[in-house]
């Protein structure tokens, strides 16, 4: 095999594989090569990865050492994918009565949803979350999508215990925009405890589901390290249950605006 069609085989082993410990040596018996010769083509790759944006290639020392790919995506291609999503949600078709926005189907197109898992992972990778934690239903393609990207297990608070799911933890929380007391609980099997989680939702109002995630994380001694927001409602005039949260767009008045969709200036993707 040729330098060029080596390296292209290559990069298409790391791109199948993220999140994936490779050693030299399954690179070497693979391609029938010298250690010497793959560990130089991996550093050609990292620097081709480096300049486009598309991810990292990590080097891992020592004996059972080796490298792992770490998707990931440039600031200038998610603020151009954030506002392409947003020009598309701007259509009149999507609002419901009563000022609700469809959005539903483009939660469950894979076209969608994996460049904002993307972008998710690439905000939060270096507070290297150990899970992704979500609360059903809309929640949980953009969660999984984040959690498949940072090469980690996705976490789903449900609202009602599952007898399927054996003994779970459960609590009460205030909704921070009709204040009634709802309930979500999670399984005792499907986090562990001492873990480092990433919040992801789809929306957020007053913040009272993101608040109610929070208490149940402390029930298992877990550590919150971000909460990332798809959409925002914009039009929320008092303080939020949380404030230290990541949004990628707002939702404006539809009654006042003809951009009711405006995508967030993503800063910290690197």
């Amino acid at each position: 095999m040729k330098r060029a069609e080596r390296m292209v085989a290559l990069t298409e082993i790391l791109l199948s594989h993220p999140n994936e410990l490779l050693t030299l040596g399954f690179f070497a018996d693979y391609f029938n090569a010298a250690k010497s010769t793959i560990s130089e083509d991996l550093m050609e790759i990292k620097k081709s990865l480096r300049l486009t944006g598309r991810g990292f290639l990590e080097t891992v020392p020592g004996a059972a050492g080796g490298v792992k790919f770490l998707p990931a995506v440039s600031k200038e291609e998610s603020n151009q994918f954030l506002e392409l999503l947003a020009e598309t949600l701007n259509t009149n078709d999507r609002m419901l009565p009563g000022g609700f926005l469809y959005i539903a189907d483009l939660l469950y197109d894979p076209a969608v949803v994996r460049p904002l898992g993307l972008i998710f992972a690439s905000i939060f990778r270096e507070k290297k979350p150990e899970a992704v934690v979500t609360i059903e239903t809309k929640g949980i393609p953009l969660a999984l999508m984040t959690a498949d990207s940072l090469g980690i297990p996705a976490v789903i608070v449900r609202h009602g215990n599952k007898v399927t799911e054996g003994s779970s933890v459960s609590i009460n929380y205030i909704s921070g925009s009709s204040k009634r007391i709802q309930t979500m609980s999670l399984a005792r099997r499907a986090l562990g405890t001492g873990k480092k989680v990433l919040i992801i939702d789809d929306f957020i109002k007053a913040g009272g589901t993101a608040k109610g995630i929070m208490s149940l994380m402390q029930e298992f001694n877990a550590e919150v390290v971000g909460l990332g927001i798809l959409m925002e409602d914009a039009l929320w005039n008092t303080s939020r249950l949380v404030n230290d949260y990541l949004a990628l767009l707002q939702f404006g008045d539809p009654s006042t605006e003809n951009t009711i969709i405006k995508p967030k200036l993503i800063c910290c993707v690197k």
